[in-house]
């Protein structure tokens, strides 16, 4: 995916030079990424970078008038246009439309350009008249850096992959992580499932200068936002409906075509809501599975057809299945192992958002940063198919979530739950397209803090704002049933239908209760899932591990490699695949996670780098 690459030391120059060739390398993926470096001995800095080609940071190096500071940024940036402007008025010239420009709000402001900044973005800022180096990244920690410090230099990159691929010795699991992969579906606390490699956390800035020890600091703490007042209801919706609708426009300005990622949800009906595009000129798509057109696409295509938008579906169909080894093995490697397999779909639907549009506009972190949804925690493991060792480490995985959730529900969701579980599936999106979304702009995060209990988790004031700036939209259902004004009888019937439906459809697929998978297995000729799959979601594993997918399955976790992980036991192996493919139980997460171990190791830990 795009991002940034560096080594910060002056040991060995020649050999740090031949390092970043291969580190830039190894992050260029797609026809359509570009790439660059810029070396400067004196300070002791190899850097690097990939970006979209057309991207808002196809532009790099950037550097001032003078020539004397120099700016390498990964992401983009959601500035007000009378910002930039402002920057023009004191005489500098830039292109508004990339990176340009930032390396002159760094002249204006100094070092505090950083808590200006408002996006998802990391980057490395070089001061020849300080003869120093920061590096530096957003907010959130979205935009991940993974770090290695060691006597030979610091080492960093945006994927762990680089540094694997130089630094050998790195090439190992984190065991402690790989516990809380199995349990929480991430590692915390700001490590890796790599050991020696963590992450650089949330809105820092470190400063590397001559013989001096790095300085790291933090240019954001999230106190300043805790400790706003809360506002009335009547002040948080007024600020709400002000803020949403003027920041906006950010979002869907740029020299690339933007494309609208369109579900049932009200997030991405509050930006259709009010984004105000003229007819025919945001199109729309949506994600859709096998069987029939899913609730999403029921209500996406309305909204679209409301708004006279042009509408389609990227479907996840039998295209998908067979390409299913090649985009799983894509996948861990792209995530570096993060992501687990079912980011193999969105490899695939995001490889043909690209071919409608460069830029996917979201409506991704709105539940979590609206209406506070906690998106991971700690699930129960069959601790039949691990080491003994391994249990303990998993357990310890509960406790170590325990003790992270505790505090401000919002902060753990925007400084903990976005740096540690969101940007695995971000990482393979991003290598295919640049994705936006409104509900992580700055303003509009700080607002959120203000809401007043009654409304911290609630539907309503987004609803509200739908019906006030689109009537025509709040009239279509949500994917529950819901709408603003309820209809006495139908809404209620409505939405028990669709809750029903919801459910049952999760039972009959990935939460099959194990008591009940030997029907699934007596009544198998009949196809059920033909009748009970693809109503709410457009992906479903559990059906395919047993059918389409049961050959790969058992040719990956039956081998005699993934066998002898010593965090498995192998033995169990075979019952879990053998009574899964023959439908008598559902092992659906078991498989997931121990599939997407399996291709980590092969994919980065064993791969043999100098054939590729």
């Amino acid at each position: 995916m795009p991002g940034i690459v560096g080594i910060i030391g002056a040991t060995s120059p020649k050999e740090n030079r031949a390092s970043l060739d291969i580190m830039v390398k190894r992050m260029v993926h797609e026809p359509f990424h570009t790439s660059g470096m810029y070396v400067n001995e004196p300070l002791g800095l190899w850097a690097g970078w990939v970006c979209h080609v057309g991207s808002f940071s196809d532009c790099l190096p950037v550097w001032n008038e003078k020539k004397d500071i120099c700016l390498i940024f990964s992401g983009e940036n959601f500035a007000d246009q009378t910002e930039i402007e402002s920057l023009k008025v004191s005489g500098h010239r830039f292109d508004s439309e990339t990176a340009n420009y930032l390396v002159h709000l760094y002249e204006e402001k100094g070092i505090a350009f950083l808590e200006r900044l408002n996006g998802w973005f990391s980057g490395i800022l070089v001061d020849l008249r300080e003869k120093k180096i920061v590096l530096f990244n957003d907010r959130y920690g979205l935009n991940r850096i993974y770090y290695h410090e060691s006597a030979e230099g610091f080492y960093f990159a945006s994927e762990a992959k680089a540094l694997l691929n130089v630094l050998p010795q790195l090439r190992q699991l984190d065991m402690a992580s790989l516990g809380e992969f199995f349990s929480c579906g991430c590692a915390l606390q700001n490590r890796t499932l790599f050991s020696g490699i963590l992450l650089l956390p949330p809105a820092s800035r470190w400063t590397f200068q001559w013989s001096q020890s790095a300085k790291k600091e933090v240019y954001f703490r999230k106190e300043v936002w805790e400790n706003q007042p809360l506002l009335n209801e009547p002040e948080y919706y007024d600020k709400l409906k002000a803020t949403f609708t003027r920041i906006l426009p950010r979002y869907l300005r740029g020299s690339q075509a933007v494309g609208m990622s369109l579900t049932g949800g009200l997030d991405s009906r509050m930006i259709m809501a009010c984004a105000g595009s003229p007819p025919g000129t945001l199109p729309c798509y949506t994600f859709g599975g096998p069987y029939r057109d899913c609730r999403d696409i029921n209500i996406a295509r309305r909204v679209a057809k409301t708004c006279r938008q042009p509408y389609q579906v990227i479907p996840v169909d039998s295209q998908f299945l067979a390409q299913f080894p090649a985009l799983a093995e894509r996948n861990a490697y792209l995530s570096d192992g993060a992501m687990d397999v079912t980011g193999s779909v969105e490899l695939y639907v995001n490889q043909r958002a690209r071919q409608i549009a460069p830029i996917r506009l979201t409506g991704n972190y709105g539940s979590e940063i609206v209406r506070r949804r906690v998106a991971f925690k700690p699930h129960v493991v069959n601790e039949a198919f691990y080491g003994s060792e391994f249990i303990r480490l998993i357990r310890a995985a509960t406790a170590t979530y325990a003790e992270e959730v505790k505090g401000h529900k919002l902060s753990f969701i925007a400084f903990k739950q976005m740096p540690w579980h969101h940007p695995s599936r971000l990482s393979v999106e991003q290598s295919q397209v640049t994705l936006r979304s409104p509900f992580l702009d700055n303003e509009m995060a700080s607002l959120i803090y203000q809401a007043p209990e009654d409304l911290a988790m609630s539907e309503q004031p987004c609803l509200c704002l739908i019906e006030e700036s689109n009537p025509a939209l709040s009239r279509i259902p949500g994917n529950l049933g819901r709408r603003y004004r309820s209809i006495p009888v139908v809404t209620q019937a409505r939405h028990l239908y669709e809750w029903f439906t919801d459910k049952a459809e999760y039972a009959y697929d990935s939460g099959m209760p194990q008591k009940l998978a030997w029907m699934d297995h007596l009544f198998g000729p009949l196809h059920l899932e033909w009748l009970l799959l693809g109503r709410h979601y457009f992906y479903h594993f559990r059906v395919w591990y047993r059918d389409e997918l049961s050959h790969y399955v058992k040719d990956i976790l039956l081998d005699p490699r993934t066998r002898n992980r010593p965090y498995l036991r192998g033995a169990n192996l075979e019952g879990l695949v053998r009574s899964h493919v023959q439908g008598k139980r559902n092992f659906t997460t078991e498989i997931h996670k121990i599939l997407s171990c399996e291709l980590l190791q092969r994919q980065l830990i064993e791969r043999d780098w100098s054939s590729t």
